[in-house]
């Protein structure tokens, strides 16, 4: 049987593999020289979810109070747009104090370090400290961190704060989330508009499938497995219509 070296195949391997996951000295330069690439998927599920859930649960109250499909499409598309709006808007909102909040702690260490520089310093030394450098490797370490401003703050921020060194785009956050809401939450809707018969069941399944795709795609971003999180996302989205739909039925009653 043919030996083959285990650097060779590791480098072809390497070849074939999307940048991320290369780990030749080239490709590790690369990837670093893009610098920090954030990722609205996260935005994207959050608005996807919570479009599906509310606008489901407009149809099922409806559905469950028996209310015609002219008034289950203007409950919903009214739902739709201010509700996604609002979430967008709120994500927006949210994400900017993010970017305050690492822009404040930025000021502050900015101004520690020219008020108390070797109290700083003694900080960048303590935190290294924690992580078992010792001796030289730890002088070293101190000295050449805190020789770059921006390189010291930075630590600092991720260090002392826990914050990161930038923060995604609050525009893209709300766009994303806003997109994904009307994207999934139309999809309740879409049997109603076009008048085909027994809408709502098409509406249950239609967005049942969406939950499942949406949890799937969660999934893959965690360590747990993609199937569990569909079912957990469908089973969440089901309580939500089922209450919806028993609300409906009550105040029907009560009306």
């Amino acid at each position: 049987m043919a030996l083959v070296r285990t650097d060779v195949l590791t480098e072809a391997i390497d070849d074939r593999a999307p940048l991320e996951h290369r780990h030749t000295p080239e490709a590790i330069r690369l990837r670093l020289a893009e610098g920090t690439r954030h990722s609205y998927v996260r935005d994207f599920i959050f608005g996807g979810i919570d479009g599906a859930v509310t606008t489901f649960a407009v149809v099922s109250g409806a559905a469950g109070a028996e209310l015609g499909a002219r008034v289950v499409l203007i409950l919903g598309i009214a739902n739709l747009v201010a509700d996604g709006f609002s979430m967008a808007t709120s994500n927006y909102v949210a994400t900017s104090a993010e970017r305050d909040e690492l822009d404040h702690a930025a000021a502050v260490e900015s101004r520690h370090i020219d008020t108390a520089p070797e109290g700083e310093r003694e900080e960048v030394r303590e935190i290294f400290r924690r992580k078992g450098i010792r001796g030289a490797a730890l002088a070293e370490v101190v000295r050449q961190i805190t020789a770059d401003r921006d390189r010291w703050v930075a630590t600092m921020l991720r260090e002392e704060y826990g914050l990161p060194r930038e923060v995604r785009s609050p525009m893209w956050a709300g766009v994303s989330t806003f997109g994904a809401f009307l994207l999934c939450g139309l999809v309740p809707l879409v049997p109603f508009v076009a008048g085909m018969a027994r809408p709502f069941a098409l509406a249950s399944l239609a967005t049942a499938a969406v939950f499942l795709g949406v949890g799937a795609i969660k999934g893959r971003l965690s360590a747990r497995g993609w199937w569990r999180s569909a079912l957990e996302t469908l089973a969440i989205g089901s309580a939500a219509a089922a209450v919806a739909y028993a609300a409906g039925i009550l105040l029907k009653r009560l009306v």
